[in-house]
């Protein structure tokens, strides 16, 4: 009797002799969003990431989105498929629903996240669900013991806007790993000396997880200035006069822009990190750009 090969974890595809990348999507809210991410995801398919993964609406606005999507991800295609998870608005009992929702769909990747506040300002006053949790850290074990589930969670290479310090933030993000969390992705930043000073302070406590640098193709203003101003990373002053030539020019910025992008993903890699988690913004074409530029393709034959 033969038996079925458990799919793979996203710790099996990043314990690799080569840096990785892997890619983000959200979950689409339309016919026409729908079909560009899938356009995107079969353009990236061929490419092997290590792993995609689909986001949680604050407050779990997407999770019936977010399952399907991920359960397709996971069932119609050769991917590795990681869901994000918040404890935003949720009982317990709700969460533990939730990951039964995703191991039904053979999901065995799960992004621990305790979420943005919902609303239109991610930050405003988190306040947890009265039967819910309070932290990240408690939904990393909630899932380890929901079942044989690989758990990644976040990073924030300055320090979440509601940390007191840098080291009590660190402190957090390793309180993540002695739950369980196997690997953390970062929030985007625009230059390396956050991310690295990061890595070294969880070094310095005795962590190796890995950690992974989660950066956005800079193809527009939009993104340069508000991807900052969300993930609570600075905005460079010598990067800001690099572009400001391309300022109202989308024409020109995006090549300048996507030069920076390359840049920083080459200082990275220069400085040992696994690999790349890129947020695509559920397309294909910045980010395919960029995996050809630094060498990260493993071409496979086409799905």
């Amino acid at each position: 009797m033969s038996t079925l090969t458990p799919a793979p974890t996203v710790t099996d595809r990043i314990s690799v002799d080569r840096p990785f990348f892997a890619v983000e999507f959200f979950p689409p809210k339309d016919d026409q969003g729908e079909a560009d991410l899938w356009r995107a995801i079969r353009r990236l398919e061929s490419l092997d990431p290590a792993y995609v993964s689909v986001t949680y609406g604050a407050g779990g606005s997407s999770r019936d989105r977010t399952v399907r999507t991920v359960g397709r991800i996971a069932n119609d295609t050769t991917l590795v498929a990681m869901a994000h998870l918040t404890a935003v608005s949720h009982s317990v009992d709700e969460l533990r629903h939730v990951i039964g929702s995703l191991a039904a769909n053979g999901i065995r990747n799960i992004m621990a996240l305790r979420g943005d506040p919902p609303g239109k300002d991610p930050l405003d006053e988190w306040e947890a669900h009265p039967e819910g949790l309070n932290y990240a850290d408690e939904l990393v074990e909630l899932c380890k013991q929901s079942g044989p589930f690989c758990v990644g969670v976040a990073a924030f290479p300055y320090g979440h806007p509601r940390s007191a310090d840098l080291e009590a933030d660190t402190e957090r993000l390793v309180g993540k790993f002695r739950r369980g969390a196997e690997f953390a992705v970062t929030q985007l930043f625009l230059e390396p000396e956050g991310f690295l000073r990061l890595r070294d302070r969880v070094a310095a406590l005795g962590f190796d997880q890995p950690i992974i640098p989660g950066i956005m193709p800079l193809t527009s203003e939009k993104t340069f200035h508000k991807g900052p101003e969300l993930s609570g990373s600075p905005l460079p002053e010598a990067l800001v006069k690099r572009l400001e030539p391309y300022a109202g020019d989308q024409k020109t910025f995006r090549p300048a822009g996507m030069e920076v992008t390359g840049e920083l993903c080459e200082q990275l890699l220069a400085e040992g990190v696994p690999g790349i988690h890129f947020y695509s913004l559920n397309r294909s074409t910045a980010t395919t750009e960029l995996v050809e530029r630094l060498g990260l393709a493993a071409h496979r034959a086409e799905v």
